[in-house]
């Protein structure tokens, strides 16, 4: 796992996690930032994903 793909993944733990503190608290703003943060993290990770798999056809 590359640094990209980590920090997606963070990212989108904690887009979900920002997300439904929204939710409980009927924060719509908090919401919408928390799906954004996951948008993010998943094309970090995807990025990530893609260069790993330049790597690995490397060797």
């Amino acid at each position: 796992m590359n640094k990209d793909q980590a920090q997606g993944v963070a990212k989108d733990v904690a887009g979900k996690v920002q997300e439904t503190v929204g939710q409980v608290t009927g924060n719509r703003e908090q919401q919408a930032k928390g799906v954004i943060k996951q948008v993010e993290g998943k094309g970090q990770k995807t990025l990530g994903d893609a260069k790993e798999i330049v790597e690995d056809a490397k060797k």
